[in-house]
């Protein structure tokens, strides 16, 4: 069942993915305004309300990044208009500027900022706790422990927001966002899409002398919110017992599952945190009362812990607190982490349940991640991969071109045979390392490799960078007319906007020419002598003329053109491995 089957429900019990259990909350708390920009694993929130945006009256909008996303929820929300924005852990680096002022001159409407964290890096490039934002901007982090309790929980945060006038981090994680699960549906609270700003320029121009004035009465705002998050319903302790076991989030989830195995759940008193930061002090304190010791298991930082123990500092309470040392920092929590961490924590002896699968099945082949079959990155790359060979013949293998990668499908490209991606770092940085490189490394032409939606999210201002600085660097955008790695959502150079509305596409070639670059060539990667002659062209141009050059790889991704192809009528023809003549099957 998708979102707009349950639109016409007040009540009842659905099947919703995590994500789609946010966009319900969001939906039953009246919210008018969602923005993102695409990003595993936060997806599928603004796409389930793009795809009801109409029946519901709200506005839903893919937005270029994710600081522009953040800005227009923002804007929103300060002119009385109930907004969320969503983005993966790392997207809210893109955003964090506005963020930070956000705090400052606070909203006139419920503001929900979703960060989609990532543990164990599933796909993404780092694991960072999107919590430590919350603490370094003064906005206060809601966190659901289930899928289910995101939904009730995002109407929190949108009460919260809109009684505080500040807003909220709502961080979600993998395991919450991608699991499905049953969740009870509410009434949905018709929203209020036409915003009334009253001009305050003390408030929202943040010159140095408003600013000063605004830092003091943020700080103020902070106490009130401190004291006020102890009455989110969410936040409760459970049992009784002289230790306790503190549990943000999803590691509550985990936490209950050891006591369990344990036959421990009515010995030890459980403080389930659904406001990490900060946390509920006046809760906290009752919690603690004639406890001997405490365990704070929570994923990655210890935000949760750092605060506890300052609380219990000034407060004068002396009282052992574990956590990090014996949970450990790197990587999503898992049951085996809690009983390992618990046991550990209350010196039981104690052996881990055996796996319910010791032995793998025979026939269980590696499957890294691969380009798709008929994928025209992968003509791209044999031809980039062969003129680079051809020039290393020539001049040496230590003069080989630089690869320069970016976040993408093509990313891939760091696999064999292609063997093209020499840096990956984030969204952009591909065109920014080339800069780089071509300054410094002097003998070997930087070769930055890029998607057209990571073009537009962050690949022009280093373009424009490498013409001011007049950088020799070659720049390969591989336009395949979708945001592809995180499922086909439309973007700028498409021409539909997230509500599936016709707009104007922007010109790619144009845009590369306005910027001021003089050698830009448009090739068709499965024309694969003329590719072969444009990158050669390319190289031998930038070496020549000491100047950056753009070659874009035009080609529909493959699933997209499959799909147009069956809608049409056309035949799928399905290709298997023979078995019998399989070099890597015959191994076994």
């Amino acid at each position: 069942m998708g979102l707009r089957d349950t639109l016409n429900m007040s009540s009842g019990k659905v099947v919703l993915l995590g994500n789609e259990a946010i966009a319900r909350g969001a939906i039953e708390a009246g919210v008018a305004l969602a923005t993102a920009y695409p990003g595993t694993p936060s997806t599928e929130i603004v796409e389930a309300l793009a795809e009801v945006a109409r029946d519901v009256g709200i506005y839903v909008e893919w937005s270029v990044n994710e600081k522009v996303a953040f800005e227009i929820a923002y804007s929103a929300a300060t002119a009385g208009t109930r907004s969320l924005v969503a983005m993966k852990h790392v997207g809210l680096n893109v955003a964090a500027d506005p963020l930070m002022s956000s705090a400052y001159t606070g909203v006139e409407e419920g503001f929900v900022i979703v960060s989609a964290d990532d543990p164990s890096m599933w796909s993404s490039q780092n694991e960072q706790d999107n919590r430590i934002y919350g603490l370094h901007a003064y906005i206060p982090v809601f966190e659901p422990n289930h899928p289910k309790e995101a939904k009730s929980l995002v109407k929190e945060a949108f009460e919260f927001s809109a009684r505080m006038k500040h807003p909220v981090i709502f961080r979600s994680t993998t395991r919450i966002s991608h699991t499905r699960v049953v969740v009870e549906l509410e009434s949905i609270r018709s929203p209020i899409r036409r915003g009334t700003y009253v001009k305050n320029p003390k408030r929202y121009v943040l010159v140095p002398a408003h600013a000063r004035e605004l830092r003091v009465e943020m700080l103020k705002r902070w106490e009130m919110i401190s004291r006020e998050i102890s009455k989110v319903p969410l936040n409760r302790i459970e049992g009784e017992g002289r230790v306790l076991i503190v549990a943000p989030g999803i590691s509550y989830a985990y936490v209950k599952e050891a006591l369990r195995i344990l036959r421990l759940e009515d010995k030890i008193k459980l403080l389930k945190l659904a406001t990490p930061v900060p946390i509920p002090r006046d809760m906290v304190l009752k919690a603690v009362e004639d406890v001997e010791k405490i365990l704070v298991v929570e994923e990655l930082e210890p935000v949760v812990e750092q605060q506890l123990k300052n609380l219990l500092f000034d407060e004068g309470i002396r009282v052992v607190v574990r956590g990090k040392d014996l949970v450990g920092y790197p990587y999503e929590m898992t049951v085996d982490r809690a009983l390992k961490a618990i046991a550990k924590f209350l010196n039981m002896s104690f052996s881990m349940p055996e796996p319910a699968a010791t032995q793998l099945p025979k026939y269980v082949f590696p499957r890294p991640p691969q380009l798709c079959p008929g994928c025209p990155y992968r003509p791209l790359f044999y031809v980039l991969r062969k003129q680079v060979d051809i020039l290393a013949s020539k001049k040496g293998r230590e003069r080989e071109p630089i690869f320069c990668g970016d976040i993408g499908c093509y990313t891939l490209g760091i696999n064999p045979p292609f063997r093209v991606q020499d840096t990956c770092i984030c969204m952009g940085a591909s065109i920014g390392f080339a800069n780089g490189f071509a300054r410094v490394v002097h003998d070997r032409i930087p070769i930055a490799i890029i998607g057209d939606s990571t073009f537009y999210h962050a690949g022009i201002p280093p373009l424009i960078n490498a013409v001011y600085n007049n950088n020799p660097l070659l720049v390969i955008i591989l336009d395949n007319k979708t945001t592809a790695m995180t499922g086909h959502q439309p973007h700028p150079g498409v021409g539909i906007t997230a509500m599936g509305e016709q707009t104007k596409a922007i010109d790619l070639e144009a845009l590369v020419k306005a910027l001021g670059i003089e050698w830009v060539k448009v090739i068709d990667p499965f024309r694969v002598k003329e590719a072969e002659k444009t990158i050669a062209e390319a190289l031998e141009y930038v070496e020549r003329e000491r100047k950056p050059a753009v070659i874009i790889s035009r080609r529909l991704c493959a699933l997209v053109a499959l799909r147009r192809a069956l809608k049409a009528g056309y035949e799928r023809v399905t290709y298997r491995v023979s078995e019998d003549k399989c070099w890597f099957m015959a191994m076994y």
